[in-house]
Parts: structure tokens; sequence; C-alpha cells
């Protein structure tokens, strides 16, 4: 496979959650350490790790900082963070507590100066851009809000800002295990095809990650098809 894996932990209230749809109130709780998820996952020969801060994101800044620096402290994984980075504060703890990048995405809605500004002082290597998407229009703030955004639109300002990774979710499959949105991903692609373009939501199983492979797709991010033993170690190691 030439598409890169990347398991994500995402942390309520310290624990390794998993949402669907993004409502928080369809919560399943997969571990209370989620240090030790990440440990696993090294072990298991992973090299990145996507770690999410669901109630930073909900509470519109960081929360979940000290669990992120566990997690960088025991593990040498790349790890990129985000959920509730709205201030230069939030992303400063992020860079100290570890990330060795982040995905911002309500701000990059809602506040484009300040995006480009980060985007200037710490590198566009440094930053993913999130995109999370329902009906074509980006949604923010932990999915609770809804913008009037078009997602390409969006994708190519920052695109000739230097972007070139851009995490995308299809919201309505995300926590689905209902396969991924692989049409979206094409019609980004071929809109941009300088974009190391990250594919989230609705991974069920090893065929899922082959169809995105097989569409030119560079990375995926999944995690629920993990926890329930859907996507298996093999698939990874054979990478």
């Amino acid at each position: 496979m030439n598409c890169e894996l990347i398991p994500a932990i995402d942390i309520i209230d310290g624990q390794c959650v998993r949402l669907t749809k993004g409502d928080y109130g369809q919560k399943t709780v997969y571990s209370s350490s989620p240090v030790e998820v990440a440990k696993n996952f090294e072990r298991l020969g992973f090299r990145r790790l996507h770690v999410v801060d669901l109630d930073g994101a909900k509470s519109k800044h960081v929360v979940n900082t000290a669990t992120l620096r566990a997690i960088t402290e025991a593990t040498s994984l790349v790890v990129d963070f985000g959920g509730g980075i709205k201030s230069d504060d939030d992303l400063r703890q992020a860079f100290d507590c570890g990330a060795a990048m982040v995905t911002i995405g309500s701000v990059a809605v809602t506040h484009p100066q300040l995006m480009e500004q980060w985007i200037a002082t710490y590198g566009a290597d440094s930053i993913i851009l999130g995109a999370d998407v329902r009906d074509g229009r980006l949604s923010i703030n932990g999915w609770l809000e809804d913008s009037d955004t078009d997602v390409f639109d969006f994708i190519r300002h920052y695109n000739a800002l230097g972007i070139r990774r851009v995490l995308c979710t299809d919201i309505a499959k995300d926590g689905t295990l209902a396969g991924p949105s692989i049409a979206l991903y094409r019609q980004i692609m071929a809109a941009f095809p300088d974009l190391h373009l990250i594919a989230s939501g609705g991974v069920s199983c090893d065929n899922d990650l082959l169809r995105l492979d097989e569409a030119g797709i560079p990375a995926v991010v999944f995690g629920k098809a993990f926890y329930e033993g859907r996507v298996t170690v093999k698939m990874k190691n054979e990478r």
C-alpha cells in the first residue's frame, strides 16, 4: 500500500473515545488510558498518530494537553493534534506538549487572518488544514456549528498560501463504519493534485483502505474500525 495509515485517538475526559457523526451524545469509550493505546499503536509499527481533543473542540480552547504531553513523552510517534486550537496560547501549548503538527479547522474558517499569521510564523509544513464537511459545507467548533463556506473554495485559499496537508472528514460518515467518501476525495484530488490529502470518516474494514489506496488518496485516518477489530494489523505491517 502507498496510502499512509494513521490511527486516531479522540479524547474526552482523558479517555479514548469515538463519536458517531460527531454527536457527543453517541460516545463509545474504548480505553481509560490514551497513552497505553498510543504505545500499542507504536508496538504495532505505526509511526504517525492523529490526536483529537474533543473536550477542546467543544470548549473552544485546548483542554487535554496533559494527555498529549504524556503520549509524546511515552512514544516516538509523530503526533498531530487538533481540537480547540483557537488562540496563540492554544497553539503554543500544543507544540510545547510535543505535537509535531497541529490540525486547524474552525479558526481557518472564522478567522482567516489569524490562520494566515500562524502559517507565516510556524510554516505551512507544521499545519494540517482541517476540512470537516457536511453536505459540501464546512462545520466548525466540534461540528456543532455549520458554516456557509464551500470546501473547495476553502482548500483553494489555503493551498495558495502553501498548505499541502488537508485532513478532510465527511461528518455524515464519521464513526458509522459505512465506508469512506471516496467520490468526494477523488474530486478534491482532481482539483488539487499537489495535496497530501488525509481522508477521514467511515472506514470499516481492510477493503476500504485498499479502495482509498487504489483511488490514489495519500493518507487515511481511522479509529473505530481498528478499535472494533475490523482493520487488521497484517494490513499495516505489509505497507
